[in-house]
């Protein structure tokens, strides 16, 4: 499998892991310029903008660790302006999920809820 398709195997099953959950997909892979959110999920209390990161069992850099000081950064600038464009009065929450795929196979799925927040970056919802 290409990189490209573990990814979108990786979102996939994220996807039916919140939809499980009792989760609503808004969007998926909303970009702007400089950023991107690749799923964006709702309930009746939150809108969750989640990070997902599938890797191969002996990947020297866990998912969680990939999801660094820039890429929150760069996740938190793309969720205000989603949040922007789509009103509503659900709590913004950013979470992350890291899938653990070996040949084409989902063998986890580990997901943190609210894994950051806004501390420390320059955006208000």
């Amino acid at each position: 499998m290409t990189n490209s398709e573990i990814g979108k195997l990786g979102e996939d099953s994220v996807c039916a892991y919140l939809v499980g959950h009792g989760y609503t997909i808004a969007a998926r892979n909303y970009r702007i310029k400089g950023g991107e959110i690749d799923i964006i999920a709702e309930n009746s209390e939150y809108i969750a903008f989640v990070e997902v990161k599938a890797r191969k069992p002996d990947s020297m850099v866990s998912g969680f660790e990939a999801v660094n000081k820039r890429k929150r950064g760069l996740v938190i600038k793309t969720a205000a302006d989603y949040c922007c464009k789509h009103p509503n009065l659900l709590q913004p929450r950013f979470d992350v999920a890291q899938v653990i795929i070996d040949r084409g196979r989902v063998l986890s799925i580990d997901y943190i809820i609210n894994a950051y927040d806004t501390t420390g970056y320059n955006f208000i919802f």
